[in-house]
């Protein structure tokens, strides 16, 4: 009858291991505001800088927070915020790039 005290959340979208990982949440809410920054930058041509770079810094960060995450929830908001990122990161690049035109 154990299995009627404990819950079955390994397939769940939330499950956690039930211990705090505070590294792993912050890179996870910066990748995520890093990414929509990015992305919602990028339909403006004039902002290319600005999508570019929150772009670059998303993909890093989202990159690192991928390789040291431990669970399903972090996983999942990581991928949503480099998947943003790397679309607002593209598109500031066909506009202008990361330096404006500076070197070209």
């Amino acid at each position: 009858m154990a299995q009627a005290l404990r819950p079955n959340t390994a397939g769940s979208l939330f499950a956690t291991d039930g211990k705090p990982h505070p590294l792993q949440d912050a890179l996870m809410a910066v990748t995520l505001v890093l990414g929509l920054a990015a992305f919602i930058t990028s339909f403006f041509h004039s902002l290319h800088l600005l999508s570019s770079w929150a772009g670059l810094v998303g993909i890093v960060v989202g990159a690192y927070g991928q390789w040291i995450s431990v669970t399903t929830r972090e996983r999942f908001g990581l991928i949503v915020g480099l998947g943003a990122s790397g679309v607002g990161f593209l598109i500031g690049m066909a506009h202008g790039g990361l330096f404006g035109g500076l070197f070209s």
